[in-house]
C-alpha cells in the first residue's frame, strides 16, 4: 500500500483505510463467532496497512529542516503512547461495559480523523504512467504471511515435530512434520522468486513493488535492519506484562491499562524533548538514548518482577521505557527516510513499516516462546521438587502455559491444586523476568546497529541551497 499510496494519493489511500479500518471495526464489535470476529480483525488488519505508512509517507513528503523532526517527534511520541492508552481505553470499556465496546470506540475515532485529514492534510502524489506490479505484490504478500504464521504458530503446532494436529475446516495436515517448516520454505522461495523477479524489472525500466535501488541508500538500508531489532525488542513488556499483572498480581483489565500508563505519559514528555531538540542534537544520537533509556527501563522492570512484587516501582521503570520508545521510533523512523526521494516516500515508508512489523512478530515468537518455556520449566522443576506425580505435573503445567496463565487462578480456587498456585505464580514471574531480560538483550543489539547510521541529517540539509546534491546512493 505504500507503493500504491505514491500513484493514487497519500491522502487518499488514508482516508480509504481509515474506513475499512472503522467498518471492520463495526464488523468485529458485532460478531457472533470466533470464526467472523477473526475474520474482521483480518480485514482491520488490511486497513491498517493502508493507514501506517501513508502517514509516514505523508510527513516525509510534507516538512523539512526543524519542522520534519517535530513532526517525527510528534508521530513516534503518539504511536508508543497509544501502545498504553489502548490497554487502558480497551480495559475500561471491558470491564464497565463489554469486550465489544473495544472495538466500537473505533467509529467516532475514525469519523474525527477523516474530518481532521479532510480539512488539514493536503494531498500528494507522484504521476507516473507505470502499473502497479500486481505480482510482486503478491510475492509479498505469501513471504511474510507464511514467515508471520511459522514465527507465531511454531510454538503451538511445532517448529518440526507435530505438537498439535492442524486443520482448516475439514482438512487436516496429513504429514508427519509439523507445517511450520514448510510455511519457512514457503517464505523463502516467495522471497527469493521477489527479488529475484524485481531486481530484473528494475533493470528493465519496468515497474516494481519496491525500488531496491532504495537500499544502496545506507541510512535506508542501515535504518531498516536498526529498526526491525529494535521492535523485536519493544515487546518484551507489552506481551508479557499484562499476563503477568493480572494471573500473578491479581489484577483486573483496567487496573492493567492504569500501570501501562505511566509508558503513554513517559512516551508523551518524550515528544516534547525530541521536539525542542530537533535541528539541535543529532537525530542518530537521540536514538541512541531513546534505545539506552529502553534497555534501563525494561531491565528495571524485570529485577522487580516476582511473586511478591510491590507494583509501585513499575510505574518509573515503564516511564523510562516509554520516554525511550517516544525518542527511538520516531527519530529512527527520521533518520530511515532521510535520504528517501520525495517521489518514493510511500515505498519507502511502507519498506520501513514492514521491517517493524516483521521485528514485531519476531518479538512475539522469540519472547513468547521464552515466556511460555520457562514458565513450563520453572513450574514443571517445583512440582517435581514437591513429589507430584508425572501425569498430573504435566496436566498441570499444560492448563497454566496453555492458558498463558489464565488457569492460575482456577488452581487456587480448588483445594486439591491450591497449593500449586503459587509455585504457577513464580513461574510464570520467572518467564516474564526471562522475557524482559532478553528483550534488553535485543535492543542492545538494536543500539549497536545504529553505529552504521549517519548524522541523521538530510543530505540536503547539510549543505546550502547551492551546493545541495542528490541523496548518495553509496
Amino acid at each position: 500500500f505504500g507503493s500504491l499510496a505514491d500513484r493514487v494519493g497519500r491522502r487518499r489511500l488514508m482516508l480509504i483505510g481509515v474506513v475499512i479500518f472503522a467498518l471492520a471495526s463495526v464488523a468485529a464489535a458485532l460478531a457472533p463467532t470466533g470464526g467472523l470476529l477473526i475474520l474482521a480483525r483480518l480485514v482491520q488488519g488490511v486497513g491498517g496497512a493502508m493507514i501506517l505508512p501513508t502517514t509516514l509517507s505523508i510527513i516525509n513528503a510534507t516538512f523539512r529542516g526543524r519542522e520534519r523532526g517535530i513532526a517525527f517527534a510528534v508521530w513516534g511520541s503518539t504511536i508508543g503512547g497509544m501502545a498504553a492508552v489502548g490497554p487502558l481505553l480497551g480495559g475500561w470499556l471491558t470491564t464497565a461495559f463489554s469486550w465489544r465496546w473495544a472495538f466500537g470506540i473505533n467509529v467516532p475515532l475514525g469519523i474525527i480523523i477523516v474530518v481532521g485529514v479532510l480539512l488539514f492534510v493536503n494531498e500528494s502524489r507522484e504521476p507516473t504512467q507505470k502499473r502497479l506490479d500486481l505480482v510482486g505484490a503478491a510475492l509479498s504478500v505469501v513471504t511474510f504471511g507464511a514467515l508471520v504464521f511459522g514465527l507465531i504458530e511454531g510454538r503451538t503446532y511445532g517448529w518440526w515435530a507435530v505438537n498439535e494436529s492442524f486443520t482448516i475446516g475439514s482438512f487436516e495436515w496429513p504429514l508427519p512434520i509439523s507445517p511450520v517448516p514448510l510455511a519457512f520454505a514457503i517464505s523463502a522461495v516467495a522471497l527469493a522468486l521477489f527479488i529475484v523477479r524485481g531486481v530484473s524489472r528494475s533493470r528493465r525500466g519496468e515497474s516494481t513493488l519496491l525500488e531496491f535501488s532504495l537500499f544502496r541508500i545506507s541510512s535506508f538500508r542501515n535504518g531498516n535492519v536498526a529498526a526491525l531489532v529494535v521492535a523485536l525488542g519493544e515487546f518484551g513488556i507489552i506481551l508479557s506484562l499484562p499476563l503477568w499483572l493480572q494471573f500473578v498480581l491479581g489484577f483486573d483489565a483496567l487496573q492493567t491499562g492504569f500501570v501501562l500508563l505511566a509508558l503513554a505519559a513517559g512516551s508523551f514528555v518524550a515528544s516534547g524533548f525530541a521536539g525542542a531538540s530537533s535541528g539541535k542534537v543529532s537525530a542518530v544520537v537521540i536514538v541512541r538514548v531513546g534505545i539506552l533509556a529502553e534497555i534501563i527501563g525494561i531491565a528495571w522492570a524485570g529485577f522487580i518482577i516476582a511473586p511478591d512484587a510491590q507494583w509501585g516501582w513499575l510505574i518509573p521503570a515503564l516511564f523510562v521505557y516509554g520516554f525511550g520508545v517516544g525518542l527511538a521510533t520516531a527519530q529512527l523512523t527520521g533518520v530511515v527516510l532521510q535520504d528517501v526521494p520525495v517521489e518514493l516516500s510511500g515505498q519507502g515508508s511502507g519498506t520501513q513499516s514492514t521491517s517493524r512489523q516483521v521485528g514485531s512478530a519476531l518479538g512475539v515468537a522469540i519472547l513468547g516462546t521464552i515466556l511460555f518455556t520457562t514458565t513450563g520449566a520453572s513450574l514443571g522443576a517445583s512440582l517435581d521438587d514437591a513429589q507430584v506425580p508425572a501425569e498430573q505435573r504435566d496436566q498441570v503445567v499444560s492448563a497454566v502455559v496453555d492458558s498463558a496463565g489464565g488457569a492460575i487462578a482456577g488452581l487456587g480456587e480448588n483445594p486439591a491444586t491450591a497449593d500449586f498456585a503459587d509455585d504457577a505464580k513464580a513461574a510464570l514471574s520467572d518467564g516474564t523476568r526471562a522475557s524482559a531480560f532478553t528483550a534488553a538483550a535485543f535492543l542492545a543489539l538494536g543500539l549497536a546497529a545504529t553505529l552504521r547510521l549517519g548524522s541523521g541529517k538530510r543530505e540536503d540539509e547539510e549543505s546550502s541551497p547551492a551546493e545541495a546534491s542528490p541523496p548518495s546512493r553509496s
